[in-house]
This record gives C-alpha cells, sequence and structure tokens, in this order.
C-alpha cells in the first residue's frame, strides 16, 4: 500500500481518500482511526468558550458534580456528564479507567501495575492516571483491539 500526501490550499478542504480493490478489515481500521480523529467538544476556560478538538484530549475528569476536559495545555469544564461523554467517545478510542475518568488510549504512553490489582497509565503529557482494577479488563481488550 501506497501513502501519498498532497498539499492544498488554505481554502481548499482537508479529505482522507482511500483508493482500495475491496473494503477489507485493514480498510475499516483506517477509517475507524481517521473518524475517531474528528470531532469537537465544547468547554469553558477563564470565561470564555472554547471548541476542543476531541483528538486534544488527553482524559476526562468528573470531580464534585462537574465535568473537565484535560489537554496538554489547558482543563476545560464542560457541560456534558461524564456517561454521556463515554457514550459519545466510545467509537473515538475514549474509555473509561474509573468510575470519574475516561482515558484517550491514543495517548497513552505506557502502562504499568500498580498496588491492589490497580494499574497505572503514563500520558503523553507526563501526567499519570489510576486504572482502578474493575476496568482493568476492558482494558487489556481495548488495547488487543477486542
Amino acid at each position: 500500500m501506497d501513502v501519498r500526501i498532497e498539499p492544498i490550499g488554505k481554502e481548499d478542504e482537508e479529505i482522507v481518500l482511500i483508493r482500495c480493490r475491496a473494503v477489507t478489515e485493514a480498510v475499516q481500521e483506517i477509517v475507524s482511526f481517521v473518524r475517531s480523529r474528528q470531532g469537537k467538544l465544547s468547554g469553558v476556560a477563564d470565561a470564555k468558550q472554547y471548541e476542543i478538538a476531541v483528538s486534544d484530549v488527553f482524559y476526562i475528569e468528573s470531580v464534585d458534580g462537574k465535568t473537565f476536559l484535560y489537554t496538554g495545555e489547558k482543563v476545560y469544564e464542560t457541560a456534558y456528564r461524564i456517561y454521556e461523554l463515554e457514550e459519545l467517545l466510545r467509537s473515538r478510542h475514549f474509555l473509561r479507567i474509573s468510575k470519574p475518568m475516561l482515558v484517550n488510549l491514543m495517548k497513552i504512553e505506557s502502562i504499568r501495575p500498580a498496588l491492589n490489582g490497580r494499574f497505572t497509565a503514563v500520558l503523553r503529557s507526563g501526567e499519570q492516571v489510576i486504572i482502578s482494577r474493575s476496568y482493568v479488563k476492558a482494558l487489556k481488550a481495548a488495547l488487543k483491539g477486542g
């Protein structure tokens, strides 16, 4: 399979074109990955409203009834509830790793065992998040592609 990148002007729309003889599982995975990188979420920081690209979010956490989106640079408060975001982002490589937290699997750098059957995920931002033992099985399945 050959991969080509064609620069375009600022006024042109960016597209991903896949030319294939058949829509195989590999092609479906590529399509799924590209779609998972699209989309935006609304959030508030410094009393201003922002649209945050889903692909920029490292993890999402619910604290004291409020939900926060964590990117590499900022933290945004969102009106979504954690269960709404879990459903909305499931197909975009987000997974619940504890009762109050979802993580973007594409932002995990490494995972290591912690105490009492829990694991620690080190994110590309350098932050560490705890994976509760009741969510470890689902994480392993997601990382294996299941």
